[in-house]
């Protein structure tokens, strides 16, 4: 029996596609759990139509995430915190840190893991990728600097440390750390 997949199946095919399955397999597993409908002629123009839809979303929210990356490509954050006499600090600076600022500063919210995963653990300037699945991904400067020179450096007494570019985490990385969350 040909069928029209309206999810992903394993070993069968993806949403949208047309397979021959076997007559039981479809009558009493795909078609009840609305894995698949039969595929006629009407239930394939439903799924063009769907794909069309489906399309147009696609390109909507691509357009909103290369806007997102544009507004927060190069906003500056700034963190005091504790350090040795060797510049290591006493913790770091973590996701979750630079998420909170970012959404204090500039009102949007972003996920920590879409932040690099590596914190920041000592001071300095760094340039913090954000990966948004944008065409061109943004990167967020950080600054950190001792906490008793905060004020002096949003003051302008005291200059930035030299940039530090920060490579973005594997994907692969990425997705076992989410998946151990």
């Amino acid at each position: 029996m040909e069928v029209l997949l309206l999810s992903d199946v394993y070993k069968q095919g993806v949403a949208g596609e047309v397979v021959n399955v076997a007559d039981g397999y479809a009558r009493n597993y795909l078609i009840p759990k609305k894995l698949a409908v039969r595929a006629t002629v009407q239930e394939l123009a439903k799924a063009e139509q769907l794909r069309a839809t489906s399309a147009a979303r696609k390109a909507e929210l691509e357009n909103k995430l290369n806007e997102l990356a544009k507004q927060i490509d190069g906003v500056e954050l700034v963190f005091g915190r504790r350090a040795a006499n060797t510049g290591k600090l006493f913790g770091s600076v973590t996701t979750t840190d630079i998420a909170d600022a970012l959404r204090a500063k500039s009102g949007i919210d972003i996920n920590r893991r879409r932040i690099s995963q590596q914190a920041l653990r000592e001071l300095g300037t760094f340039m913090i990728p954000v990966r948004l699945g944008s065409d061109v991904p943004p990167s967020l400067k950080i600054v950190v600097v001792r906490e008793d020179e905060l004020n002096d450096y949003l003051a302008g007494k005291i200059e930035a440390p030299p940039v530090v570019e920060v490579e973005a985490a594997p994907a692969e990385e990425v997705a076992a750390e989410a998946a151990s969350e």
